[in-house]
């Protein structure tokens, strides 16, 4: 077959589905089937997601071809399935819009297709003759003895080198993937048409400590960026001109190894646009190491409150808040378990240079509850300031844990101050308890970051405020999944593009109007003009029909 592409004529909202029938000929026979993909049609990367199905079954769901080929356009790449012929003899592929499609731009494509009918073994027929049988045992013992005397020979040569050569280098004898070769991996489920929920291939590589040692020049000081629980952070250079930003655990020390395995065993597993992807690691000489992709403008926390940062404007803020949203969304939802982070907050979201958000520091991480469970067990890990309130009473971790830590990080980005800050008056310490009394006057105008008075538009501050208090509810059963926190921040987005568009005269309300006075906060804020960078608008969903949200 050519190649096809679902939307040629490029049409709004385009919710159809294109499927292919392959007549093979027998039924109940296991076929592999081969599909070959090159994306020739998107402008951009992380512009086309789709679903592709194997005889009405979900085989991937939200293929981005742009991630699973190393962030390049127009690349090959092949999925593999195996599945059983239907009852009319023949196999069908299909291909359709994702939920994650933008609703102008919706879209798949199939380039190729491979149909392998899989044949069983031959299996050997039994001997009829009684010396034919003993040929046979006698060549087994044979091989066997064989066999036996050149394991013996290589293990003792083994030994001879061991006494001959002493080790210098200590390993701390843990290795956390399978090494695959080759650019191309295939994700295939035997005896089904359904493939795995993380995509395989996925594997962080093994990177020299030399290299590291070079990339860093070699753990110079003036290449900190940063410092955290887990160690120090350096800025450095591969050798092939990859800027990385190179995490170093205290050298020699084991503490901290769960979260090095943790961090490894998670991000190997998972790409996504809005999670700060693992290039590779190190383990040599008691090392733990972890390398990432460089972000240029490091943690939204310095945006928000540090001295050396220009200001965010209320749009950019928005689509921070929404980048993180569908990260997290994308961790919780992305298998049948999902993940949960368990340490959300302004220091682990960064920014690239188009300040686009990526959460990150996944070493805190944990497997989500099972299908028949409602919670997962465990003691309590987390930040100051954004610990869910439940867990910490219950030890009872759910992807609500995930949401109230949001809330805070929400309140953060509007208030522009610390989650906790001690050097506040005592009613002001804790963001959220002190937010939470403004937000049930419906007075969260009142302490908002005074560089964003005159940005605001009041219905947009008053949804993202709504959506923040329901985060922040005292019982998990009553906020929002991660899901309907991005949909309520798309929503915020839309009103204030869309009261600015339509109300280009509107007086934008002053934090000063309120029946009560702005309470005083001790920390100052720098009253810098936001420079002209700015960032691609996120759609709002379809659903959205009025300014008035839901």
């Amino acid at each position: 077959m050519t190649a096809q592409e679902m939307n040629m004529d490029n049409l709004t909202d385009a919710r159809f589905n294109i499927t292919w029938e392959f007549p093979v000929g027998s039924t109940g026979q296991e076929h592999l089937v081969r599909l070959h993909f090159c994306d020739i049609v998107s402008s951009s990367l992380n512009q086309l997601y789709f679903n592709v199905y194997i005889n009405g079954f979900l085989g991937y769901r939200d293929l981005d071809l742009s991630a699973l080929t190393t962030h390049m356009l127009a690349s090959p790449y092949y999925l593999d399935f195996v599945t059983e012929s239907d009852d009319k003899d023949a196999i069908r592929v299909t291909v359709g819009p994702s939920d994650l499609s933008s609703t102008l731009k919706v879209n798949a494509i199939l380039n190729g297709v491979e149909v392998m009918k899989l044949t069983s073994p031959v299996s050997l027929a039994p001997k009829t003759y009684r010396k034919d049988i003993w040929i046979l045992v006698g060549s087994v013992l044979g091989v066997f003895g064989a066999l036996t005397v050149v394991l013996m020979f290589v293990m003792g040569l083994k030994c001879l080198k061991r006494k001959q050569k002493p080790r210098h280098t200590e390993s701390i004898g843990w290795t956390p993937l399978r090494v695959y070769e080759g650019s191309s991996h295939s994700r295939m489920s035997l005896k089904t048409t359904l493939a795995s929920p993380w995509p395989a291939g996925y594997l962080a590589i093994k990177i020299p400590f030399k290299e590291i040692q070079s990339a860093t020049n070699n753990f110079d000081s003036e290449h900190i960026i940063g410092s955290g629980g887990f160690g120090t952070v350096f800025k450095g250079v591969l050798g092939d001109n990859t800027r990385v930003a190179v995490k170093r655990g205290v050298p020699g020390s084991r503490q901290g190894l769960p979260e090095f395995q943790t961090e490894i065993s998670v991000l190997s597993k998972i790409r996504h646009r809005h999670l700060v992807s693992l290039i590779g690691y190190c383990e040599e000489q008691s090392e733990m190491i972890l390398v990432y992709e460089y972000m240029e403008n490091g943690p939204l926390k310095k945006h928000l409150y540090g001295a050396t940062c220009e200001s965010l404007s209320w749009k950019q803020r928005l689509e921070i808040c929404i980048g993180a949203a569908r990260g997290l969304h994308y961790l919780h939802t992305g298998s049948a378990q999902g993940i949960i982070h368990r340490d959300v907050k302004s220091t682990n979201i960064l920014l690239d240079d188009n300040y686009v958000a990526k959460v990150s520091d996944f070493g805190l991480s944990r497997t989500g509850p099972c299908v028949d469970e409602s919670h997962v067990s465990t003691i309590v890990k987390g930040s100051f300031g954004y610990l869910d309130p439940e867990y910490f009473r219950r030890q009872q971790l759910t992807t609500k844990s995930d949401v109230y830590s949001f809330g805070v990080l929400l309140l953060e980005v509007v208030c522009a101050r610390p989650a906790v800050d001690p050097l506040l008056a005592r009613e002001q310490v804790n963001l959220a308890e002190w937010a939470t009394q403004w937000l049930k006057k419906g007075l969260l105008e009142q302490i908002i970051d005074p560089r964003l008075v005159g940005q605001m538009e009041p219905s947009s501050l008053k949804k993202f405020g709504v959506t923040a208090e329901k985060c922040l509810a005292d019982y998990g059963v009553d906020r929002p999944t991660m899901g309907d926190v991005l949909w309520n921040l798309e929503c915020a987005l839309h009103l204030q593009e869309a009261d600015t568009k339509n109300q280009p005269k509107h007086k934008n309300f002053n934090p000063g109007d309120g029946s009560e006075a702005p309470p005083t906060l001790t920390r100052e804020h720098e009253n810098e003009e936001n420079g002209s960078l700015e960032i691609s608008t996120t759609k709002v969903f379809s659903q959205l029909m009025n300014n008035h949200g839901r």
